[in-house]
């Protein structure tokens, strides 16, 4: 007999199961949000290939890799794998379109900034900057990594506006590493306080806010009271 708890979990999963279909509506409104970062894109390929790899994110494909999408959009598999994990393009002019969406529509004099580091377990030792450490995710020291967020709330929404990668010190310093792993030389060790900090200096004077928040790790460095 299913225990009654075990009755009421798979309840609540069937309530939670969303169907591809409810987002056909939303693939014409996607595509004019995505206009302004297609033109953003520097090589013609990406602006070509953003619309897509969109349609692959939203349908109905139980895994979502480039063999499967390219499938699903009828183009040849190394097309969208090219996009996703080859083809040249900067994310830092995507960013600048993002916070300048932001501030349009949901700045205000007194809204917030607010940092949060955030983990995603791994496994194995090839993606770049894991290792054990904490992972919030799991609730203790587990191999994973950490990504550094800004985010932005106000009265009107809430929305994430940059990040970083937590590149841990053996990492920065393990040229092999680096190289198996394409990390660019430009990226060096940094604190994930230096991190937040590096954003807030970066958008701070762009976005309107009156505060600047985040966990209890960042509240016990000098840099964010001052």
């Amino acid at each position: 007999m299913t225990p009654a708890w075990a009755q009421c979990q798979e309840a609540l999963l069937r309530d939670c199961i969303v169907s591809p279909d409810v987002f056909e509506s939303m693939v014409d409104r996607l595509c004019d949000f995505v206009v302004p970062y297609q033109h953003a894109l520097e090589t013609e390929a990406g602006k070509r290939h953003v619309h897509r790899y969109l349609a692959g994110l939203l349908s109905h494909l139980d895994r979502k890799n480039a063999e499967k999408i390219a499938a699903l959009v009828d183009v040849e598999r190394l097309v969208i794998q090219a996009f996703i994990g080859t083809a040249p393009w900067d994310h830092r002019p995507l960013i600048k379109v993002l916070v300048g969406q932001v501030v349009d529509q949901l700045g205000e004099p007194d809204g917030v900034i607010a940092f949060d580091p955030s983990s995603f377990p791994k496994r194995g030792t090839h993606s770049v900057g894991v290792k054990r450490q904490w992972c919030r995710h799991r609730g203790k020291v587990d191999n994973c990594q950490v990504g550094v967020y800004m985010g932005y709330v106000s009265r009107h929404d809430h929305a994430l506006l940059d990040f970083r990668l937590s590149l841990p010190e053996e990492w920065a310093r393990d040229e092999q590493r680096r190289q198996e792993c394409h990390v660019p030389e430009a990226v060096s060790y940094h604190t994930r306080h230096e991190q937040c900090l590096e954003m807030l200096h970066l958008w701070g004077a762009q976005v309107p806010h009156g505060w600047v928040t985040g966990d209890d790790e960042l509240g016990r460095h000098t840099g964010f009271p001052q």
